[in-house]
């Protein structure tokens, strides 16, 4: 499955944070192996979006901001379940900060995402109410891209809800799965392969590129 990519393709780069990476506060298993894939796969794309989890202190979804409640725990709030997560991607922290060897400076945006102290955000497209919109839809379309590719950490929560999103808002989506780690709690790795089989998104790797 060879894919050549255009001048209407756009990379979409989700969360590769320190915290996110070996010794963050959030790590996802071997996340940090994924940016030398990602500065590969990006050298063949002349457009690139990244994100950045962006969480003021005292974030609604982190554990510490609830009474008796530790990480990973699931709480119910006004749009539906929530896992509470440690303590990560402190606006201005040297944990929401890119991790030091991803090299894509010639990204053209870095979408911020989170930084609503009442509402976690997984999605680049929408926050976790799946109502507000974090308006990256419309400038993909003002830009006239066509297809996203995703790539980032983590597999199973913020490159799963970004792909759904993108699919959602009209745009041919695709997953480089070798350059996506994941959290995997409680089958969310399952889970997500099964959302992306039948929302029609494109599971790939990085040798697919022509």
């Amino acid at each position: 499955m060879a894919i050549r990519i255009s001048n209407q393709d756009v990379l979409l780069v989700i969360d590769i944070q320190n915290d996110f990476c070996t010794g963050g506060a959030l790590a996802v298993p071997d996340g940090e192996q994924v940016v030398p894939v990602v500065n590969r796969i990006a050298s063949h794309f002349d457009h690139i979006v990244l994100t950045q989890d962006w969480h003021p202190p005292g974030h609604s979804s982190f554990a510490s901001s609830h009474t008796s409640k530790q990480p990973f725990d699931s709480i119910e709030v006004a749009y539906g379940q929530q896992t509470l997560w440690p303590d990560h991607c402190v606006i201005g922290t040297s944990g929401a900060a890119f991790h030091p060897g991803l090299h894509l400076e010639k990204a053209e945006l870095i979408l911020r995402k989170g930084f609503r102290k009442e509402i976690d955000s997984y999605s680049a497209f929408t926050e976790n109410d799946r109502r507000i919109s974090t308006g990256l839809a419309g400038y993909l379309r003002e830009r006239n891209f066509q297809r996203v590719f995703l790539t980032g950490l983590a597999y199973d929560y913020c490159v799963r809800f970004s792909a759904l999103g993108s699919i959602q808002a009209g745009f041919e989506t695709y997953v480089f799965e070798d350059s996506c780690k994941a959290i995997n709690l409680q089958g969310s790795v399952d889970d997500t392969k099964r959302d992306f089989a039948a929302a029609g998104i494109h599971s790939i790797i990085a040798s697919h590129i022509e």
